[in-house]
């Protein structure tokens, strides 16, 4: 029986890509950089911001940091005024919290961006706790993350379904022991997600209530 999800942010619940995707190519612009292809960007999301930038552009070592601290500068220029929540995301966290289910997000975004877009769409009151990149665990597709939560919220992962729309969320997910369901509406196609052979797969969020 699920009683806890671990959701995944990023493609997951909120349409983030168009943001992340127009400040990736400010950053590479600005540093002069060939700006890579929409495939190339889109193939890091949801890993560390520096393995993102790094994956996208083929970055060398000795620029990742540049790139990141260029990024981080255009993030709220550029990203900011272009994330939107997923279509029935509010209402169906709302249904899974009136149920008793125990949320927290697992995500590859930093703590301080991620609390703007909590703020923002009113979700922070959803989860009860939240691994990030701040937190500087071993990045997806590990299960640290995954392991960080299941030990703080005192959860077991018989119980416990992690939620993401990358192969490296289900990868995570399936290596910390939990059942996974990947999601179709985000940055990685169906078929790539079949690779990483998630438990459940939906093509829409409120088909999770129908897991339970």
């Amino acid at each position: 029986m699920i009683k806890n999800i671990l959701f995944d942010f990023d493609g997951t619940l909120a349409d983030t890509a168009p943001g992340i995707l127009a400040t990736q190519v400010a950053t590479f612009t600005k540093l002069g950089l060939p700006v890579p292809s929409e495939a190339a960007m889109r193939s890091g999301i949801g890993l560390p911001l520096g393995e993102s930038l790094r994956t996208a552009g083929n970055l060398p070592d000795e620029l990742i940091d540049e790139a990141v601290t260029t990024y981080r500068t255009l993030f709220p220029i550029y990203e900011v005024g272009n994330v939107s929540v997923f279509p029935g995301v509010q209402q169906t966290l709302e249904e899974l919290k009136a149920r008793g289910i125990r949320m927290a997000i697992a995500t590859s975004r930093g703590s301080n961006s991620l609390g703007v877009f909590l703020e923002r769409f009113d979700m922070a009151k959803y989860f009860e706790d939240k691994v990030t990149a701040t937190d500087k665990l071993p990045a997806k597709p590990a299960p640290d993350i995954v392991l960080a939560l299941l030990s703080r919220m005192g959860i077991s992962k018989d119980e416990t379904l992690v939620v993401g729309d990358t192969t490296f969320d289900i990868g995570m997910g399936a290596s910390a022991g939990c059942r996974t369901c990947a999601v179709t509406w985000g940055n990685h196609s169906s078929e790539m997600l079949q690779t990483a052979s998630p438990t459940y797969m939906i093509d829409e969020i409120s088909e999770i209530l129908d897991l339970l």
